[in-house]
C-alpha cells in the first residue's frame, strides 16, 4: 500500500481541487447577504442509520478554509449512528462554514455509505479467518477517501493503485501468452527495475491454480469467478504455498459460504462502486 506520506499527499490534493471546483472565484450566495465579520454555528445532522465515516476528513476540510472554525465532534469515524444523532458541531465564520459545507458533506455521505456496507460484509463473514478486500473499482480522483472508508468499516485496502503490486489477471496472462510466460517475465522485469513488488496472480479454473503453483515467488492467488466446490479444492491445492483470495459476483447472500471455504481474503468491487449515501445535513443554529 501507499505510504502515510502519499496518502497524506492525495487526501490534500482531494482537498483543494473540491474546494477549487465548488466554490470558483467566490460562494457568491454567502458573499452576497452574510457580513464578512458574521459569526454562526451550525451542526451536521445524521438522517439515516449505518456506521459514520469521513469525520476525520471532515476536520481537514474545515481547516483547510478557516484554521479557526472550532469543532465539537461529538461522534467519531466508525461509529454505529441512527436518526437525529448530532456528529459535529461547528462554530465561527458563517462564511466559512458555508464554502466548506457541500465538500464535507458529499464525502461523508459518501464515505459512511461505504464504511457502512464494509462493516455488513465484515461481520457476515465474523468467526471465519477470511478478510474483506477492496479493489481499484473506485470514483476517479477520490479513491483515497473510499479506501479509507473502508479501513474505517474495519476491511482491508488491496493495492492501491497500478504502482504497488504485480497484479496478473486474466489480460496479462491472455497478452502475454500463458500463466508461465507472464509470471518469468514479471519475475525478470522485477530483477531489472530492482522493484519489490508482490506478485498476485487470477486463475480461472483448477488446472490454472496448478500452474500457478509449478511457479514460485507467487505471493497470493486470485480465485475468480469459481463455485464453492472449486474453491474448497484450490484452497487444498494451495495450501500454505501461497495466500488465496475469492472474487467475481460476490454479495451478501454468498460471502459466507465462501468464507467458509477456507479463502484468506474476500475482494469485492460493490463496497465502492454498488452504494447508496448517507443522508447527512449541515443545519445553522440560531
Amino acid at each position: 500500500m501507499i505510504t502515510q506520506e502519499q496518502f497524506d499527499t492525495e487526501v490534500r490534493m482531494i482537498i483543494e481541487n473540491a474546494i477549487r471546483e465548488d466554490v470558483g472565484d467566490g460562494d457568491h450566495s454567502s458573499l452576497a447577504c452574510i457580513p464578512e465579520n458574521a459569526r454562526g454555528k451550525a451542526k451536521i445532522l445524521v438522517k439515516d442509520k449505518g456506521i459514520i465515516g469521513g469525520v476525520n476528513f471532515a476536520k481537514k476540510v474545515l481547516a483547510y478554509v478557516d484554521k479557526n472554525l472550532k469543532l465539537d465532534v461529538r461522534i467519531e469515524d466508525g461509529t454505529e449512528v441512527t436518526y437525529g444523532d448530532v456528529v459535529m458541531y461547528i462554530e465561527g465564520s458563517s462564511q466559512s462554514i458555508l464554502k466548506a459545507e457541500r465538500t464535507v458533506l458529499n464525502a461523508m455521505q459518501r464515505m459512511s455509505a461505504i464504511a457502512t456496507k464494509t462493516r455488513l460484509f465484515v461481520d457476515l463473514v465474523e468467526g471465519t479467518k477470511t478478510k474483506i478486500l477492496d479493489t481499484r473499482k473506485t470514483t476517479p480522483g477520490i479513491r483515497v477517501l473510499e479506501k479509507w472508508a473502508v479501513k474505517i468499516g474495519g476491511g482491508e485496502n488491496h493495492r492501491f493503485a497500478l504502482y504497488d503490486m504485480i497484479m496478473l489477471k486474466d489480460n496479462h496472462i491472455d497478452f502475454a501468452g500463458g500463466i508461465t510466460k507472464a509470471i518469468e517475465m514479471t519475475k525478470q522485469y522485477l530483477n531489472e527495475t530492482g522493484k519489490n513488488l508482490k506478485i498476485m496472480v487470477e486463475a480461472r479454473d483448477l488446472s490454472e491454480v496448478q500452474e500457478i503453483l509449478n511457479n514460485e515467488g507467487v505471493y497470493r492467488i486470485l480465485l475468480d469467478n469459481f463455485d464453492y466446490e472449486d474453491t474448497r479444492k484450490a484452497v487444498k491445492l494451495i495450501g500454505d504455498k501461497c495466500l488465496t483470495e475469492s472474487s467475481g459476483n460476490i454479495n451478501e447472500t454468498t460471502i459466507r459460504h465462501y468464507a467458509e471455504c477456507g479463502v484468506n481474503f474476500i475482494s469485492c468491487g460493490a463496497l465502492t462502486h454498488s452504494v447508496y449515501n448517507m443522508d447527512l445535513s449541515l443545519k445553522a443554529i440560531k
